[in-house]
């Protein structure tokens, strides 16, 4: 006697495997589903077009030890980057030249305060948060400074400081974005 379950196992499975095979060929074409608050939610696809201001970027945090902190607390997940680290998206603020003062602030570039840019002492459990403080550092042409533009609590240069640029993955383009 076969019970609803048992018919019902069948097409569950194969609806699984089909998920999956189609989750990978997805992300084999360069597709990128954001669920973080650091850039908009949403469909991204990847690009190899030149990095500027004001581009999103996917990329794989430096191994330094407030990124470790990161991932230990979970402002990051694991992922496929050196140490275990998940990939980061966030906003291209300023690169090469560009002058960068990270203070309590705010964050100025070439003198204009960004909004929103105060870094933040304690995350939301109370914990210390890393301090990257700089006054009128002029950004190298390696060095990017990554940010989010959407969410003011985001884990991001405020708190780790400029990123060379061989970290960058890809530039991102939004494909669907909600919010």
């Amino acid at each position: 006697m076969t019970t609803g379950w048992s018919r019902l196992r069948h097409p569950i499975v194969i609806l699984g495997f089909c998920l999956a095979v189609g989750l990978a060929l997805a992300h084999q074409a360069g597709l990128r589903l954001n669920t973080t608050r650091s850039t908009p939610l949403g469909l991204y696809t990847m690009s190899h077009d030149p990095i500027e201001k004001g581009a999103y970027v996917l990329f794989c945090p430096p191994e330094r030890p407030e990124f470790d902190l990161a991932k230990e607390r979970g402002y990051i997940g694991a992922g496929y980057c050196p140490r275990g680290y998940g990939n980061m998206m966030k906003k291209v603020l300023a690169s090469h030249h560009d002058v960068v003062s990270v203070t309590d602030n705010g964050v100025r570039i070439n003198g204009t305060l960004i909004p929103n840019s105060q870094p933040i002492e304690t995350d939301s459990l109370g914990r210390p948060l890393p301090r990257f403080r700089v006054t009128n550092y002029v950004l190298a042409s390696s060095e990017l400074l990554l940010m989010s533009d959407t969410n003011n609590r985001s884990f991001d240069a405020r708190y780790f400081g400029p990123v060379h640029r061989d970290h960058i993955q890809s530039l991102i383009h939004p494909i669907w974005t909600w919010e």
